[in-house]
């Protein structure tokens, strides 16, 4: 059982929807990019999402793509990245991280390097938004076999005929996209999100997070009401863009959580 089984059991039993806080790792520098994970969960997060900055990102919007852009020209690198998963776990050994990102600098590490030096550092899944399940050998199977969940997107255009395939290898949750496009581009709907849930729900045991198009506590107990909890990162990155300290960031993410916890 990985830190992310764990937590989704932990929720389970106290009858809680799941929030997860996505940020850009070294955006906008390393040091107040680590303060701000060390204190998420104080601030109510369940699981941390990790963006890895990438040259190339294809699903990100502007607000992710440009905080990836200031992480890379602040000399933030793979390594660097591990290494904050590794000073935050120094101090907690229980909130899941998930890392999030492209191939690319996997492949360029090595996959065997990587898995071991992520597994190391404290990383408990993957989501690698640019490889579909017909690539599972490559990372997918190898990272299962270390260890880590690999997570896997499934989103609006994600047909019946296609999901079995989606789902397969697929562990510690189910990210749905709730919105066709790329992040921070349009509000989710829970009327949309439901009928959705329930749809992947009937093909998996596994939980389903909602996230893409939800910026406030509202719509966050929204989202979280009709699945087993969302996801909020562009809305966090934005307010890191915006000078928020720190606390500000932490303070703003304490409602978003303090939303979904109340669905």
């Amino acid at each position: 059982m990985t830190r992310i089984d764990a937590k989704f059991e932990e929720l389970r039993q106290a009858g809680k929807k799941a929030f997860v806080a996505y940020v850009m790792a070294g955006d906008p520098d390393f040091d107040t990019s680590l303060e701000v994970v060390k204190g998420l969960p104080a601030a109510g997060v369940d699981i941390i999402e990790l963006g890895l900055p990438f040259t190339d990102p294809m699903a990100d919007g502007p607000t992710i793509q440009l905080a990836g852009q200031r992480a890379l020209e602040g000399g933030m690198t793979l390594q660097r990245t591990l290494d904050m998963a590794a000073e935050f776990r120094k101090g907690d050994d229980t909130t899941p991280i998930v890392l999030m990102g492209y191939y690319n600098p996997i492949y360029n590490r090595g996959v065997e390097t990587f898995l071991k030096d992520a597994k190391e550092a404290g990383i408990d899944g993957l989501i690698v938004v640019d490889l579909p399940p017909e690539e599972d050998d490559e990372l997918c199977i190898p990272a299962q076999k270390a260890g880590l969940n690999f997570i896997r997107l499934a989103t609006p255009t994600t047909d019946d005929k296609r999901l079995p395939k989606v789902l397969t290898n697929t562990s510690g949750f189910v990210y749905y996209v709730s919105i066709t496009g790329i992040t921070g581009a349009a509000a989710a709907e829970a009327a949309d999100v439901g009928p959705e849930v329930k749809r992947i729900k009937s093909q998996t045991d596994l939980p389903i997070v909602v996230g893409f198009g939800i910026r406030t506590p509202e719509s966050s107990r929204e989202i979280a009401s009709v699945a087993d909890g969302c996801v909020v990162g562009s809305a966090i990155v934005g307010k890191l863009a915006d000078g928020d300290s720190p606390a500000q960031v932490l303070d703003f993410v304490k409602g978003l959580a303090d939303g979904a916890h109340s669905a």
